[in-house]
């Protein structure tokens, strides 16, 4: 999970000053050629994944369970130095529980290829198929698509015990068949924002200051997918690059099932008057906040995810909707209580922050899509909620 508020503020830590310099340099000559503006959707690109440089693509911590320099009673600093954890880090109860839906899946289309987009430390692929090979399922290739090569070699450390199906893709094949998984992908891809000030529409970009980034607003045609009631001031985004993620998949998906678990709201929702202010929030040693542009490249930027543009985009590429549901109702469908009940104390605290209306439960969505795969998901059993995209 990417907020943590109860966690102190991020101690002053050592940073690597010229891999900074480096992305601000980066960015400031596209900055240039691009006439002194960049709108915000690719200064969150630039700042999350310029080659080598951005968030995920350079070498820093970014997952774990503890922030780095908490003082400990001894006097000694501890923590890995992470910025967040995402509940595959909480507990491997989540991707035990995964697993059923996918063999589920993996059954229905005959197809025994998992795709995973942004596997992290690769915690999840390691629970999926440590719980696939004990039900007997087959799978003949683990596929992930990760665009950090420091996250590829903690994903090749952690999953040699399943060297023989790993595989890894920078790009997506023209066509695949399998079961795809996203866990906190979509809230991770660039978004537009729109602002709405004394009744005209603009887009919010980014300029630099001197060498500190500041926000500028450029008219546009640009809107909302609904009408924003009343006349006050509304800050909002637009997710182009992940509706369009998800229609690349539907296009490509010859058969198969994708379940993407991310943090969001249906449409009417998500741009609910009253919810004026946005969703962008940023992450940095288990503590959030509200500015980008600050400490630019040091922390994970996201927002979230507008769940009924992600069902039209899935549906103009073709794909059948399986269910929309919270994160609790998914995994009580497939088992996690059951699970629990077998589980050591400190395991069944840890998954009950994933069921939890007031943790994760209800904060986080699950919404699955299928193409060629006649199967009634177990994970939208009870409780969808597809009627409210």
């Amino acid at each position: 999970m990417k907020t943590d508020p109860s966690l102190p503020t991020p101690p002053d830590a050592p940073e690597a000053p010229g891999l900074l310099a480096a992305l601000q340099a980066r960015m400031a000559a596209e900055l240039a050629q691009s006439g002194g503006w960049l709108g915000f959707d690719r200064f969150m690109e630039l700042a999350l994944y310029a080659p080598g440089l951005g968030y995920y693509a350079n070498g820093s911590t970014k997952f774990g369970r503890m922030p780095q320099g908490l003082r400990q009673g001894d006097g000694s600093v501890a923590g890995a130095g992470s910025d967040f954890v995402t509940a595959p880090e909480m507990t491997p109860l989540f991707g035990y529980t995964l697993a059923h839906p996918v063999a589920q899946a993996l059954q229905a289309s005959a197809s025994f290829e998992i795709w995973e987009f942004g596997a992290g430390t690769g915690a999840l692929a390691l629970q999926l198929l440590t719980a696939l090979k004990a039900m007997g399922q087959r799978v003949d290739r683990y596929t992930i698509v990760d665009l950090s090569s420091s996250l590829k070699e903690r994903q090749r450390q952690t999953l040699q015990a399943h060297s023989d199906v790993l595989h890894w893709a920078d790009a997506l094949p023209e066509a695949m068949q399998g079961v795809v998984i996203g866990n906190e992908v979509l809230d991770a891809m660039p978004v537009k924002l729109l602002a709405r000030t004394k009744g005209l529409w603009q887009e919010r970009g980014v300029v630099l200051q001197g060498s500190t980034w500041a926000w500028e607003d450029r008219p546009t045609e640009l809107r909302p997918p609904l009408d924003i009631e009343g006349e006050h001031d509304y800050l909002s985004e637009i997710h182009p690059q992940g509706e369009a993620f998800v229609r690349t998949l539907g296009d490509r998906l010859e058969r198969g099932a994708i379940f993407l678990l991310d943090y969001g709201f249906p449409e009417g929702e998500y741009y609910h008057p009253q919810r004026h202010m946005g969703t962008v929030m940023c992450h940095r040693a288990h503590v959030a906040d509200t500015d980008p542009l600050d400490a630019v490249g040091l922390k994970d930027i996201t927002a979230h995810v507008n769940f009924t543009g992600v069902a039209v985009a899935a549906q103009e590429a073709g794909l059948e909707l399986l269910g929309y549901t919270c994160q609790a109702h998914f995994l009580m469908n497939c088992g996690i209580v059951e699970l629990m009940q077998n589980a050591s104390l400190p395991e069944r605290v840890a998954a009950q922050k994933l069921i939890l209306e007031h943790e994760m439960g209800e904060f986080f969505k699950v919404i699955g899509f299928a193409r060629g795969a006649d199967f009634d998901c177990m994970g939208f059993a009870n409780g969808d909620r597809s009627h409210r995209l």
